[in-house]
């Protein structure tokens, strides 16, 4: 199914490319979100009509996700959970936690912008995460895992 994207998508493509995906894709992701239409030749003419206003839009909330990293980066939040003696916590500080505490530190986060390869933090101490704010932006913040025996 050829589709026209109405915004950058990760692993994807860029605003205006025509892009071939799989038909579950589009009907199940793509489309109810509005990133893409259909590309048929009056939807490849209306969307060359709206490319600037697109693309401004895109650069607008670019810049608003550039400006979050830049808050994000300058800080430093600490988190306080129960833990042993070794530092080893019990339970796990997942991405709504730490989503809760960068927002409680001042800046906006939600827990689907949280990233965490290594799985939940566990232990006691100080460890970065990446945060992925807009498809082009990711910053990192230093989460201090604080235990209280």
């Amino acid at each position: 199914m050829q589709l026209i994207l109405l915004q950058k998508v990760d692993n994807l493509g860029g605003l205006g490319e025509i892009v071939d995906v799989r038909a579950g894709y589009a009907r199940n992701y793509l489309l109810p979100k509005g990133l893409c239409k259909v590309a048929t030749e009056d939807n490849k003419k209306e969307f060359e009509e709206r490319r600037a206003e697109l693309e401004k839009l895109a650069a607008e909330q670019l810049g608003v996700a550039q400006a979050r990293a830049d808050k994000i980066a300058a800080l430093t939040v600490t988190i306080q959970a129960n833990s042993g003696t070794e530092g080893k916590l019990f339970g796990s500080l997942g991405p709504q936690d730490i989503a809760q505490a960068v927002t409680e530190a001042g800046v906006e986060l939600s827990r689907r912008e949280v990233r965490l390869p290594d799985g939940p933090l566990r232990n006691a101490g100080e460890h970065e995460v990446t945060l992925h704010l807009h498809s082009d932006v990711d910053t990192v913040v230093t989460i201090n895992v604080e235990g209280i025996e």
